[in-house]
């Protein structure tokens, strides 16, 4: 398994419970969608799984290791094996986007490389292929200070495509992008995970996005996953339980399926 969750809690240190019980397996080569109202977990979810966050409770076992029986040394080396990418990607304002693309393979290069790097690009090309797929190519020698919200978002998904992890992790990674680009987004994500037969697991607020592009929907609300389903399974009475008291509307386009669903406001 790609990943594997055995009774994983997170308490914070101020007692709140994000996360309870969680149990979860996903397959090397599966994507995923997490979808649930504000404040359900997703985000603290993907952080435990990111080995970002030690759990409070239970065992997390990924790419076949538990991140917290390894050295911290091994556990940089997972790290490296992971592309995580985030809601708001932390770039800095005056780095140049090459720079922040070649950033993903920082974690496999010496220190003497990722210094030199800092100096002078050492894969221009590579950058610029990367971006060219999400349609960025010609910001490469901008510095991010100067893209818009989506465009930092693609930067940062572009530095992921370029690292080639063995897992992608998503926190909301279209938020930022208006529906035809979030869409073309997610379609070269989901691209990337099947030509290279690795696993993307991406938690979304649009569930019309979640249902286009992943055949699993992982379904959090307040700390626990109320259901693991196939996206062409889900039904509209699971999806107005899961957004229970949110306010709701219909999606702009619905998607193909039998029942038409509620979305939550983004």
């Amino acid at each position: 398994m790609t990943l594997n969750l055995s009774g994983v809690g997170l308490t914070h240190a101020n007692g709140q419970v994000a996360l309870s019980d969680i149990e979860l397996q996903i397959a090397p080569g599966e994507r995923v969608a997490i979808i649930g109202p504000s404040g359900a977990g997703k985000t603290s979810l993907l952080r435990l799984l990111a080995t970002a966050q030690q759990p409070s409770a239970g065992r997390i076992e990924v790419l076949g290791a538990d991140p917290w029986r390894l050295s911290a040394a091994a556990r940089q080396r997972l790290r490296a094996r992971i592309g995580l990418i985030h809601q708001a990607p932390p770039l800095p304002p005056r780095q140049r986007v090459v720079t922040a693309v070649l950033a993903g393979k920082l974690g496999r290069w010496s220190l003497g490389r990722s210094l030199l790097n800092l100096l002078h690009p050492l894969d221009t090309a590579g950058a610029a292929a990367a971006l060219a797929r999400l349609d960025l190519a010609e910001k490469l020698f901008e510095h991010c200070d100067q893209l818009s919200g989506g465009q930092l978002q693609r930067v940062g998904i572009a530095r992921v495509l370029y690292q080639e992890p063995e897992l992608i992790l998503a926190d909301e990674p279209v938020s930022a992008m208006d529906p035809v680009l979030a869409g073309h987004t997610l379609g070269v994500l989901s691209e990337e995970a099947g030509r290279r037969g690795i696993t993307l697991l991406a938690s979304l607020h649009a569930v019309d996005l979640a249902l286009a592009h992943f055949p699993r929907i992982l379904g959090v609300r307040a700390g626990r996953l109320v259901f693991d389903r196939p996206a062409a399974a889900l039904t509209r009475a699971e999806l107005d339980a899961l957004y229970a008291n949110e306010q709701l509307q219909q999606p702009a386009t619905p998607p193909a399926a039998p029942h038409v669903l509620h979305i939550p406001r983004c």
